[in-house]
């Protein structure tokens, strides 16, 4: 997935949790996003499933409620990131980074 796209679909997601007008919740399942930079990203029940974060910096996001299941995290940087009733059911997160996660 490219950076334009991912951006995209950021945008109507944080529009999406605001209630506003073309708002979408994020569906990124299986998307690749190796290496991908979402430090910060607010990723709040979106749908993960099967998506590739190899690498991926997660720093401070978001995840509260997201569908990571089956989601390959590995040696993602999930540092500070709110995990809070997400699903991470059958993910791969080896040598992930979960400090103050």
């Amino acid at each position: 997935m490219d950076k334009q796209e991912l951006k995209a679909i950021l945008g109507k997601h944080l529009k999406w949790l605001r209630g506003e007008d073309g708002g979408e919740r994020a569906n990124l399942f299986g998307a690749n996003l190796f290496r991908a930079n979402l430090s910060g990203a607010d990723l709040f029940e979106a749908n993960l499933s099967g998506a590739n974060l190899f690498e991926a910096n997660l720093f401070e996001a978001n995840l509260s409620r997201a569908d990571l299941s089956g989601a390959n995290l590995f040696e993602a940087n999930l540092s500070r990131a709110n995990l809070s009733g997400a699903n991470l059911s059958g993910a791969n997160l080896f040598e992930a980074n979960l400090f103050e996660a």
